[in-house]
């Protein structure tokens, strides 16, 4: 394929948002003067606030147009390594000595997309295969660019006729672009914009339980969304925490494992609005991954019909969107051809267990047929297999319980969003903290949001355990919605909460019976004329009965037309195992008690039964044990299971309680990174108190030991961390200092960061207030940044005498230098592997080098200036 020829066909919905941010903004109503301005007046990476995030913009920009190019050359024409390097970098000098120019912005657009990338730098010494790509790229940059100035308010008034006669030649330019694109891209163009809009509107607000009594709150997603922390590890070493919404980041496919209620399904609305918006302020360097990406929101339970998935021209008719008739024919095929889909698969556990195969089969079909996609599904943790997407090249990555940097987040924004007294939320923050009982709840946004909404509720009186917690969330939901919400008709139903409480039971029940998370409307009306047949005080038909759970107790909802399914998959489980314990249902929940659909609804159990019934429910989960003394998984699901049960029962025979200690026992110290994990997330408090060592433990052991217990983060765990502390394995120290943000700060740099050898360590800081603790210390050589920050956080807090090695895992995003010169001892910056920008001047004592995710390893070790 003839190089000149591709870059035409790239689409402005790519490159637009880029080229605008090379520009300083205009100002309605300003610089109606006769006089055009000045190119070099207008670029905004010229001054000294500026140059940081315009020089971001123009080497997203270079990027964009080189990835493009490559995309349209196919997978058989792919365009050598160094050639897209080396086009990168002379299409930067090019755009940046758009600065240097002394013309005006009138002038620049009379002159036409050719004349005026004539009249930018050409980086001298292109290798001839650069050279070919180099001209039609950046005259396509430039047509972009003429355009904005066009568009620009301060354009039109100032020069009529100067524009009028630019205009001319830009539109035969455009013309011509038009000419060589096929017909159909323009509207596919527009489809994607108004599709664009629709994903904003459906997915741009989240579902906030308990911000009134009865109904849930639509929540702006921009102000609700809490970034939270997903982790990988590779074969033996340490997990590496990143923010989940950057997952995608330099992988294309990842299976995202969380519990229920842990924020699965809103990092998908915040990734698909992210990407829908296409706001490069946003995705800009840390999600330069989504820019030009179109994304599908799949939910399994929805897209799923009798086990046949959607084909890509059915995506949107199967999620119902209602702009899918409006699509052009061929549009999803098109996109997907390109590798510009974003694929947000959501819920793998959400569907039967005997349709998941399946659905493996048609992603690996997809993904066959349309390379280059980027794929995102979401699971719990047991519901498929470890490595169960490994042949298809996925990583797997843990969404992990928010942290107390996170929790305060959290219960600051639901105040705000309230309206409540912002003394109320620090009081909630400060229970949090100190009662541990309460610490164990606040593990993700469902629970977070319900702790707030109780202590509202409670003005400050909240339930000390999980089963209290969802008795008294269904009662503030169901109780009070006729006095508080003042809308009772003459006519409308009024039920008791116990009997309202009665009839979901019965709804939730025969879901959780028939592996369902929806039931058809027929299905719910057959359960509630048998349940209503034993309820003589409700003389009502069952279709006026379920109309009023739907309409008014704010925990049922009808998703589609004939299908029903309760707002929160939580609830569903609270409400089966109630109605298991009071039917006396203990053979089937122990006949499906691995099944992982059934597992909350299994521990639920046990805390609503009664002593004789918690004793059987766990006897019963023991006897999956048998004489098996190895880690098969389903020894390991039961036995952990049984020990997280231990937390939810009050009273227990003592000789079970016993026995699961034993046998928990016999796995310690985890054999494995990943097991150490699900220690961690299923044993509960039982775990700190048994972790052994480090006595007697070889490195690896003693680093799975610390793993789980960084991951408990409790008071409990703290104590386990102080006993590692002087551990030898460098291994075991990073661990110690990746799990910082899981502890009240300034406890844990006393008790644990102040205590460990500094030999070959770099200390990471995940926040300013790390920075000021180290600061306190007295600073260390090796510092490693694990958030974002700005070039003033690292000046005022890092000791300039004493840092030699700085590793920045965000990227190296700023292109003045003066901030380095601060260091004078500085000889290591470690940026990760990728493109970023970097200054074109570095100090010649500096050597900059990439480095990978879990340590200090080279993958190319690059000198300053390099």
């Amino acid at each position: 394929m003839d190089a000149s020829a591709v870059t035409v066909r790239i689409a402005s919905s790519a490159i637009a948002p880029l080229v605008k941010k090379l520009f300083v903004p205009g100002t309605a109503g300003a610089g109606l003067t006769d006089r055009p301005v000045r190119i070099a007046k207008l670029v905004s990476f010229r001054g000294e606030e500026q140059s940081t995030l315009g020089e971001t913009h123009l080497r997203a920009l270079a990027v964009e147009l080189v990835a493009r190019a490559g995309e349209e050359r196919g997978p058989h024409e792919a365009v050598p390594v160094f050639v897209r390097h080396q086009l990168t970098e002379a299409l930067v000098i090019a755009l940046h000595s758009l600065g240097d120019l002394d013309m005006e912005d009138v002038q620049a657009v009379a002159l036409g997309p050719e004349a005026l990338a004539a009249r930018l730098t050409r980086p001298r010494a292109m290798a001839v295969e650069t050279e070919a790509y180099f001209d039609p790229l950046l005259e396509t940059a430039c047509l972009h660019i003429l355009n904005f100035f066009s568009t620009r308010s301060t354009f039109v008034p100032r020069t009529l006729v100067e524009q009028t006669r630019a205009i001319d030649r830009l539109i035969a330019a455009t013309d011509l672009l038009l000419d060589r694109i096929p017909s159909r891209l323009a509207e596919d163009t527009r489809f994607e914009q108004r599709y664009a809009d629709h994903i904003r509107h459906k997915y741009g607000e989240l579902t906030i339980y308990g911000l009134d009594l009865n109904h849930a709150r639509e929540w702006p997603l921009d102000a609700a969304y809490v970034s939270l922390e997903a982790t990988t590890a590779g074969p033996g070493d340490i997990p590496v925490p990143l923010p989940a919404e950057r997952a995608l980041s330099g992988r294309d496919r990842v299976l995202l494992r969380g519990p229920a209620g842990s924020g699965k399904t809103t990092l998908v609305q915040w990734l698909a609005t992210a990407t829908a918006r296409q706001d490069f302020d946003e995705l800009g360097g840390r999600l330069s991954h989504l820019v030009g990406r179109v994304p599908f929101v799949l939910p399994l339970r929805r897209v799923m019909r009798d086990g046949e998935p959607p084909t890509p021209d059915t995506f949107l008719h199967a999620v119902r969107s209602t702009v899918a008739g409006a699509q052009p024919t061929g549009w999803a095929d098109r996109v997907l051809r390109a590798g510009r889909a974003l694929l947000l698969v959501d819920g793998m556990d959400e569907i039967p267990r005997y349709e998941r195969e399946a659905t493996r089969r048609w992603m690996r079909e997809l993904m066959a047929e349309f390379p280059g996609n980027l794929w995102l599904v979401t699971t719990r943790p047991s519901s498929v297999g470890e490595g169960w997407l490994t042949g298809e090249r996925f990583t797997e990555l843990n969404l992990s319980a928010m942290q107390r940097t996170e929790v305060e987040r959290f219960v600051r924004r639901w105040h705000t969003a309230a309206h409540a007294d912002d003394g109320l939320g620090d009081a909630l923050i400060d229970a949090i903290h100190t009662n541990d009982d309460l610490g164990r709840l606040a593990v993700n946004p469902l629970m977070c949001g319900l702790l707030c909404a109780l202590h509202r509720e409670r003005r400050g009186f909240l339930p000390q355990g999980r089963k209290e917690l969802y008795e008294a969330a269904l009662r503030m939901l169901l109780e009070r919605r006729d006095v508080e919400r003042g809308v009772v008709t003459e006519n409308e139903l009024r039920f008791s909460t116990d009997t309202s409480i009665a009839l979901l039971q019965k709804l939730a029940h025969w879901m959780i019976r028939n592996n369902r998370l929806e039931m058809a409307h027929e299905d719910a009306l057959a359960q509630l004329k048998r349940t209503l047949g034993s309820m003589g005080h409700v003389q009502e038909t069952p279709e006026r009965v379920l109309s009023h759970l739907i309409e008014r107790s704010g925990l049922l909802r009808e998703p589609a037309a004939g299908r029903l399914d309760f707002v929160h998959r939580t609830f569903q489980d609270y409400l089966a195992a109630k109605a298991l314990v009071e039917e006396g249902d203990f053979p089937l929940l122990l006949d499906n008690a691995l099944n992982d659909q059934w597992e909350d609804v299994v521990r639920m159990a046990v805390a609503l039964g009664r002593p004789a019934e918690r004793k059987r429910v766990i006897k019963g989960l023991l006897g999956y044990v048998g004489g098996e003394r190895g880690l098969g998984s389903r020894t390991v699901r039961s036995l952990l299971l049984a020990a997280s049960c231990l937390d939810q029962a009050v009273e227990i025979d003592p000789d079970v309680s016993q026995r699961v200690k034993g046998l928990v026992s016999e796995l310690l110290p985890p054999p494995s990174a990943p097991f150490a994990r699900m220690l961690a997330e299923a044993g509960g408090p039982l775990v700190p108190r048994m972790l052994p060592g480090p006595e007697g433990l070889t490195h690896e052991q003693a680093l799975n030991v610390v793993t789980t217990a960084t991951h408990i983060g409790t008071d409990a765990a703290l104590s386990v961390l102080v006993r590692y502390r002087g551990h030898a394995s460098r291994r075991v120290r990073r661990q110690l200092v990746w799990s910082w943000d899981r502890f009240d700060t300034e406890r844990y740099a006393r008790e644990i960061i102040a205590q460990l050898d500094p030999e070959g360590l770099y200390f990471t800081a995940h926040n300013v207030d790390h920075l000021r603790a180290l600061r306190a210390m007295g600073g260390r050589s090796r510092v490693q940044i694990a958030g974002p920050y700005l070039p003033h956080d690292l000046t005022e807090n890092l000791d300039p005498g004493l840092l030699t090695h700085l590793w920045l895992r965000e990227g190296y995003l700023h292109s003045e230098r003066r901030w380095l010169d601060a260091f004078p001892g500085l000889r290591t910056l470690v940026i990760p592997e990728g493109d970023y920008l970097l200054p074109t001047a570095l100090p010649p004592h500096l050597t900059v080098m990439f480095g990978r995710s879990t340590d200090v390893t080279w993958s190319a070790p690059r000198p300053a200036g390099a």
